[in-house]
């Protein structure tokens, strides 16, 4: 088990994305990924209030809904549920009054009494962040959610996050969820790391699959007729993108595993992650999420993908 930064939060070092829940995964097959997830030893979900209200015929809260319908009929014990707020349409933005309101409409949604824990998603610059900070405060203090954490904040306003709350006598947040995995390091590694470092923050990455690039699916840059995500896959299917998914496959390969489950080691092994996010639309694609949070690369095999993956940064 892994504890998500100074939190008593453990959890097996992987998130289950809910955001294909009502989306690409209907009521039936959301349950059924869950039910593997859960029945393999998952038990931490990520989800924020806006999925998917980008598909036609979704206003948001789909996600958040069939997660809390999928709690109330299985009752599981010791599940970890993380959820976002900014992208809802009926609340967007980080203002006191918003992010009460949404935490509510969470709570309503996901059928609990507590969000475990609590990201602001996307940094509001029409906010005082002054004002957001205070406002995940009075949730904590109210007892509505448990830890806060930044979801795609920059190493300068997590900093200023820290400094409000330290003077406010706030908790501190303690995870970042940032963009990063074995195709888009840069940033992350050189500013975010440092950050979660030196405050005991977690890092709980999302497209940790590059939106199945890392999967070894793409091998070619047409994605022609194929999944809503496929188009942006195949981009990376570059000459150096393919040499990094042949290095995954070989070192994989050496352990019976996936190369899914070879990247998903390869995240979780670096400084500061917990858990890796991966979401799975299909029920037969949770068994390689599962074998990545327990799949144990060597060093040489770390350093290894570490070498091959720079010259494929997007």
């Amino acid at each position: 088990m892994t504890r998500i930064g100074r939190s008593d939060l453990d959890i097996l070092p992987l998130s289950l994305g809910g955001n294909v829940f009502g989306w690409t995964a209907d009521r039936d097959t959301s349950f059924a990924v869950l039910d593997a997830f859960h029945a393999g030893g998952g038990d931490f979900i990520d989800t924020a209030d806006g999925y998917s209200a980008w598909a036609p015929g979704n206003s948001g809260g789909e996600s958040e809904t069939l997660i809390g319908e999928w709690l109330a009929s299985r009752k599981p014990e010791n599940v970890v549920v993380a959820t976002k707020v900014s992208t809802h349409p009926d609340f967007r933005g980080l203002s006191g009054r918003n992010v009460r309101a949404a935490a509510e409409a969470s709570l309503r949604r996901l059928g609990v009494d507590s969000i475990d824990l609590y990201y602001a998603h996307f940094d509001d610059a029409e906010t005082p962040l002054e004002e957001t900070v205070a406002a995940f405060a009075d949730l904590v203090t109210d007892g509505l959610v448990r830890y806060v954490a930044v979801s795609n904040y920059t190493a300068a306003r997590i900093r200023e996050w820290i400094s409000l709350a330290e003077a406010a006598g706030a908790d501190l947040p303690v995870a970042v969820q940032p963009h990063y995995n074995l195709v888009h390091r840069t940033e992350v590694e050189a500013d975010i790391v440092p950050v979660a470092e030196q405050y005991g923050m977690s890092l709980v990455p999302y497209y940790a699959l590059a939106s199945g690039f890392l999967t070894g699916k793409y091998r070619t840059t047409d994605a022609t007729g194929d999944s809503p995500r496929a188009e942006g896959a195949a981009k990376l299917a570059t000459p150096a993108g393919l040499a990094l998914i042949d290095a995954l496959e070989e070192v994989g390969d050496a352990h019976g595993a996936s190369i899914a489950a070879t990247s998903l080691a390869w995240l979780r092994a670096q400084p500061t992650v917990a858990a890796p996010i991966a979401s799975a639309s299909k029920v037969e694609q949770v068994g390689d999420l599962l074998a990545g949070a327990r799949l144990e690369l060597g060093a040489d095999e770390i350093a290894h993908l570490s070498r091959v993956s720079e010259a494929a940064q997007a």
